[in-house]
């Protein structure tokens, strides 16, 4: 079976220092799926299930490139720049009243290099949605995740919890927000 699914021409690309973020397509779910299937990435966010089953790749690219979709994903892509064509993945889910979620993960060969630092702070200061708020929120075991978001200036909030689909059970989390200018 072969879809039709290409990413909302509004979804606009962003040029990092080492990568550009640049709407998801398709030919993403290979890598998406290769990645994704790691536990350590699995486990590290509320929706990607482990172990990975088939086509969950193909069918979040679908999701996410509807026209409908309140989600708006861009691949870290470093393959101008010499380095791989997919690193991880960003997003901004919308929420009402200028306010959206980040979410972001980076594929474990390219942990500790500032990926997810720089790929948040450029998302943060191109502000594509014109958000006055950009929420976030991490697993307390993994307060790695929790620094990408305070170098990006977000200000801690409060601890809540959230359901984990990996782990299958409610985790523990920090919650940080980013007013933009």
């Amino acid at each position: 079976m072969t879809m039709d699914v290409t990413a909302p021409e509004s979804v606009q690309t962003i040029t990092a220092e080492r990568f550009v973020l640049r709407p998801i397509r398709p030919s993403d779910a290979g890598l998406m799926t290769l990645f994704a299937s790691d536990k350590r990435v699995a486990e590290a966010t509320t929706s990607i299930p482990h172990p990975l089953p088939p086509g969950a790749a193909e069918a979040f690219v679908a999701r996410v490139c509807a026209p409908d979709t309140d989600e708006v994903v861009w691949v870290i892509d470093a393959s101008d720049f010499g380095g791989g064509e997919l690193l991880g993945l960003i997003s901004l889910e919308r929420m009402d009243r200028g306010q959206s979620e980040i979410g972001y993960w980076v594929a474990p060969a390219y942990w500790n290099a500032g990926f997810a630092s720089e790929a948040v702070a450029a998302l943060v200061a191109a502000n594509p949605l014109a958000n006055k708020t950009i929420f976030g929120s991490v697993f307390q075991d993994n307060p790695v995740s929790a620094r990408v978001l305070t170098n990006a200036g977000f200000d801690y909030l409060g601890d809540a919890e959230a359901f984990s689909v990996a782990r299958n059970a409610k985790v523990r989390t920090w919650t940080y927000l980013k007013r933009v200018d």
